[in-house]
């Protein structure tokens, strides 16, 4: 495993930096002095409100959700904290499609910027499927510090991968 696997996508300048920090023991510091405490919702009926709230704001014309909820059973292998499922199943003659946003449970303890980070990145996707300009478009649109609030959440990743998250209860 590469310590900086969850940043692999940016410049080695950037990597040889966050490397600096880990080998002085000084990252976990930058992150808690930018973000010092986790949030508070723990409950998926608090996430479903939380999102909606975010929904309501930018998105209100766009398809419903059906359900929101921390989801144990997301796993980081495939570098995913979030899914958006688009669920159709067939009920007598009709077909019945719901759009449901689970989140990793182990977003119940990161700062509040994180998840907002996240529940807007799975928003975006009720009207943008894949990850084209257009998507990254409306997800600044609806968080303007997307883009910093992704790179920290992989710094916060990365540390967790190296048990020190600042964050655990």
């Amino acid at each position: 495993m590469t310590p900086l696997k969850y940043l692999t996508g940016y410049q080695q300048e950037i990597q040889d930096q966050v490397a600096s920090l880990i080998s002085s023991n000084k990252l976990k510091q930058v992150l808690l002095k930018r973000y010092p405490k986790a949030h508070e919702i723990r409950t998926d009926k608090a996430l479903y409100d939380y999102t909606m709230a975010i929904k309501n704001q930018y998105l209100r014309k766009s398809q419903p959700l059906s359900k929101v909820l921390f989801d144990d059973k997301i796993s980081l292998s495939h570098h995913a904290l979030g899914l958006h499922s688009y669920v159709s199943r067939v009920q007598g003659s009709k077909t019945k499609a719901k759009n449901e946003i689970r989140i990793s449970s182990r977003l119940k303890r990161v700062p509040e910027p994180f998840l907002r980070m996240l529940v807007v990145h799975e928003l975006a996707h009720l009207k943008e499927k894949e990850h084209n300009k257009a998507f990254y478009q409306l997800c600044c649109h609806m968080e303007g510090d997307y883009h910093q609030l992704e790179f920290d959440l992989r710094l916060l990743l990365t540390l967790e991968d190296l048990d020190c998250n600042p964050y655990q209860a």
